[in-house]
């Protein structure tokens, strides 16, 4: 299994409404292999904290490239780059 973490840090004058589009939008992404996907707005519980997450499950790595290749959650990402200020990603097997 494939665990994907996404964190973004927005800009300041970002759009709220979009970023809730967006995450919506990638909640109903519905892609085969896909086991688990969270995303969700910082809770504001620190000081420092990045703003938006993706925690996301995938069967295996072709169930992850297909979904890092899919044309809806690209044009999300798309929709998403410009309130991007800084962004981090990384992918890593969880044991069985």
């Amino acid at each position: 299994m494939i665990r994907n973490v996404v964190m973004a840090k927005l800009v300041a004058d970002h759009d709220v409404d979009e970023v809730a589009s967006i995450q919506d939008g990638l909640r109903n992404l519905d892609l085969p292999g896909t086991l688990r996907y969270t995303v969700g707005s910082d809770a504001g519980l620190r000081e420092g904290n990045w703003d938006f997450v993706i925690v996301a499950d995938f069967a295996d790595v072709d169930a992850y490239r297909a979904y890092d290749a899919d044309a809806a959650h690209n044009e999300l990402r798309a929709r998403l780059a410009p309130m991007v200020e800084q962004i981090a990603r990384a992918q890593f097997e969880l044991p069985a």
